[in-house]
């Protein structure tokens, strides 16, 4: 049965939850900001809201095993970042699917790369930010299936553009 709760941000009005009586930690929407080398995301922090990257030096970002729960992970870099960041899937069993659409440094050019079979990664530095990275990044992230995140990823980039997809974990 769904309860009736305040809405978040201060709405009056009154909306239905889908999973039970909900505490104010459940209503929070406000952007949660990561500033440390490592960030294992967890569905009661991170699931439907905004994770800023505050890091330059970078981030090594790792998702929670993908089991179909439809959660999405958006992600926002704010700084621009000069050393080695990644997104990572949990575990070997977990795969990404999707795109990224990077935007050339040369001109009004839009370049764009899809995962292949497996891919567990994104690099979100390559060699001089040329796979995004670069601050208003936006990373979204969903868990589809059992062992399947969906991927997409605006970006702009630097250099000479590549795919900021692999397949890493073991």
């Amino acid at each position: 049965m769904s309860q009736i709760a305040k809405a978040p941000q201060g709405d009056k009005r009154p909306f239905m939850l889908r999973k039970g009586i909900a505490s104010e930690a459940d209503l929070d929407t406000k952007p949660v900001t990561v500033t440390s080398a490592t960030v294992t995301l967890d569905a009661q922090i991170h699931a439907g809201r905004l994770t800023i990257l505050n890091r330059a030096a970078g981030i090594a970002v790792t998702l929670p095993a993908a089991t179909g729960t439809g959660n999405t992970y958006p992600l926002h870099v704010l700084a621009t970042f000069t050393g080695a960041s990644t997104i990572k899937v949990a575990s070997a069993s977990d795969e990404m699917q999707g795109t990224a659409i990077l935007f050339a440094d040369a001109g009004a050019t839009v370049v764009a790369f899809n995962t292949a079979d497996n891919d567990d990664t994104i690099d979100m530095l390559g060699t001089g930010n040329s796979t995004g990275g670069i601050f208003g990044a936006r990373y979204e992230l969903q868990d589809i299936a059992s062992g399947f995140w969906r991927v997409s990823i605006v970006s702009d980039a630097g250099g000479t553009e590549a795919t900021p997809f692999s397949a890493t974990v073991s």
